[in-house]
C-alpha cells in the first residue's frame, strides 16, 4: 500500500538548467516565475545575476516576512513596513580551494524592523514564533552555523 502525504505538506518543485555557473531556474505551478543565478567572476561567472548565497540569504528575508505575516494574524496584530539588513559571513576556502572544513556560512545576521501595533510582550512573542516556524531561518539554525536574529518594532504609521 502506497503511504500518502499528509495533508498539510506541500511540495515545492523548481527546475534548474544551465552551463558553467550560470543557471535558468524555474518554479513549478501555474505562474511558473523563472529567475538566474550566476556568480562572482573571482567563482568562474559572470555575475549576470544574483549569486546562489544572495538567493539563500534573500530567501530568508522573505520567509521571516511571510512568517511573520502568518504569525501576526494568530497574535492579532497589524504589521506594516518591512526593512531587512543580512550579512552572512562565509570563508570561501572550502569552496574556493578545497580546504577541509565547513563550506557553510559561519555566521549569519538578520537585522529586522518592522512597523506594527504590537505591544512589548507581543512583539516578543512574533519574534520567537517567527524563528520556530520559519523554514528557511531553521535550516540555517539547524545547520550550525552562529546565527543572530535582532528584530526592532516601529510604530505603525495612524491611518489618515
Amino acid at each position: 500500500m502506497a503511504v500518502r502525504p499528509k495533508a498539510s505538506v506541500v511540495p515545492f518543485v523548481l527546475h534548474g538548467e544551465g552551463t558553467g555557473v550560470a543557471q535558468k531556474l524555474t518554479a513549478a505551478g501555474d505562474a511558473g516565475h523563472v529567475f538566474h543565478a550566476d556568480a562572482y567572476p573571482a567563482f568562474g561567472g559572470a555575475d549576470s545575476a544574483p549569486s546562489p548565497l544572495f538567493y539563500a540569504l534573500g530567501a530568508l528575508t522573505s520567509c521571516n516576512q511571510v512568517t511573520a505575516s502568518l504569525v501576526a494574524k494568530d497574535l492579532g496584530i497589524q504589521l506594516g513596513r518591512w526593512t531587512f539588513e543580512v550579512q552572512g559571513d562565509l570563508d570561501t576556502a572550502v569552496l574556493v580551494a578545497g580546504a577541509e572544513g565547513n563550506a557553510n556560512f559561519h555566521r549569519v545576521e538578520v537585522r529586522a524592523t518592522v512597523e506594527t501595533d504590537a505591544d512589548e510582550e507581543q512583539f516578543a512573542t512574533l519574534v520567537a514564533e517567527t524563528e520556530r516556524r520559519c523554514p528557511v531561518s531553521q535550516l540555517f539554525k539547524r545547520s550550525g552555523l552562529e546565527f543572530v536574529n535582532d528584530w526592532s518594532r516601529a510604530a505603525l504609521p495612524a491611518h489618515t
